[in-house]
């Protein structure tokens, strides 16, 4: 599987942006897929994460009530719907897949095989 990120963009402090990941390949459905994000200066981090089926996910607390992952798996899509943006979300987003069982997510980075090239996320207050 391969994964393209997209959707970044430079918004305002309260405003909403949709993130999509979008992968080629056939074995889409046996990945899970995550969002992780980088900051400048800073480790990468965990955002959000979405099982095979889209049952299950999973989030880092501080962003918990303002971001919505979904997947579409006929459609080879997972989308990261952010509300409320802050400028402390400012970074550098990334799509990444995973193999693992049927529900689980991830948190770390070294769980991940594939990688997206990363859509960059700008929030002025």
């Amino acid at each position: 599987v391969q994964l393209q990120a997209s959707g970044g963009g430079l918004v305002q402090a309260g405003d909403s942006l949709r993130l999509s990941c979008a992968a080629s390949g056939r074995t889409f459905s046996m990945y899970a897929v995550a969002w992780f994000r980088q900051a400048p200066g800073k480790e990468r981090e965990f955002v959000a994460g979405i099982s095979r089926s889209g049952g299950s996910t999973r989030y880092a607390d501080s962003v918990k009530g303002r971001f919505t992952i979904s997947r579409d798996n006929a459609e080879k899509t997972v989308n990261l719907q952010i509300n409320s943006l802050k400028p402390e979300d400012v970074a550098v987003y990334y799509c990444a897949a995973a193999s693992g069982s049927y529900y689980y997510i991830g948190v770390s980075s070294n769980e991940y095989v594939v990688w997206g090239q990363g859509t960059l996320v700008t929030v002025s207050s």
